[in-house]
């Protein structure tokens, strides 16, 4: 059987790890954590979409304010 992830972790050592973390955290803590994981995920996200966004205006304002100079010119 092969390694599932580039760290080299096969099926055996992600199912030992998810009991270790069900054992330590319990059921009932284990939702909230992915909540707030999930919560996070999407802020990143949202961040990066957000600069993303930021960029594309800039590069649109300095190509309009590029062609209005040019056509001032002729």
């Amino acid at each position: 059987m092969g390694t599932l992830l580039f760290l080299g972790i096969g099926i055996q050592e992600i199912i030992l790890i998810a009991l270790l973390v069900l054992l330590f955290f319990g059921g009932k803590k284990i939702p909230e954590m992915m909540r707030g994981l999930g919560k996070g995920v999407k802020s990143f996200k949202e961040g990066i979409n957000g600069i993303e966004d930021t960029k594309k205006e800039d590069k649109e304002q300095k190509e309009t304010s590029t062609s209005n100079s040019d056509s001032e010119k002729e």
